[in-house]
């Protein structure tokens, strides 16, 4: 008995195509987002960034340098890795949900909370040991004969002593808030 060999119908066969197509417009979608969230000009277009964060960062090194190299919002505060990045992504509706409550809309209310603002990022940065400062500062790249003194001691024993960049580097690209206390142990200093 000859076996007959069916092909999938016409109603079969356009079903995969549409979901297939499907499938490449919303993961195309999706990347399209995650890259136009992950912009500077996206970061600053809410007014609590531009006039706060934003002003205190352009006059830093991460801003402008002699060597030209340029360190953004996203460079500094969005994981490059996808599944940190998403998470990161995912933590961020906070920030759209005090934009829309008008919970740091004013200066006064940003520097009332901005201590709290700081410590909830050098906790993360302590937590993923400093992940975004070391795609551009990697010790393991860092030539110590041209550092001096106290720098080049801490660098060289900073995975010794179990330290990360923010333990030392708070406040690089960002004002220190009024009221740190550099005597006072934070949350990062915690465990």
């Amino acid at each position: 008995m000859k076996q007959i060999i069916r092909f999938p119908g016409f109603y079969t066969i356009g079903l995969i195509v549409f979901v297939f197509i499907t499938t490449l417009a919303l993961v195309g979608s999706f990347n399209l987002a995650i890259n136009y969230t992950n912009t500077e000009s996206f970061c600053i277009s809410c007014h609590e960034m531009k006039a706060n964060s934003f002003e205190e960062y352009k006059d830093t090194v991460h801003a402008s340098n002699r060597s030209g190299v340029k360190a953004s919002c996203p460079d500094c505060h969005v994981p490059r890795e996808f599944f940190p990045k998403i998470y990161a992504k995912i933590m961020a509706v906070k920030d759209v949900y005090h934009h829309l409550m008008g919970t740091i809309d004013s200066k006064e209310k940003f520097e009332e909370a901005k201590l709290e603002m700081a410590q909830t990022v050098w906790q993360k940065m302590k937590q993923s040991d400093s992940r975004e400062c070391r795609v551009c500062h990697a010790i393991s790249a860092m030539d110590f004969d041209e550092q001096k003194g106290r720098a080049k001691r801490k660098h060289q024993k900073i995975e010794e002593k179990g330290k990360t960049c923010i333990d030392c580097h708070k406040g690089v690209a960002h004002e220190l808030p009024d009221d740190y206390d550099q005597d006072t142990p934070d949350q990062t200093d915690l465990g």
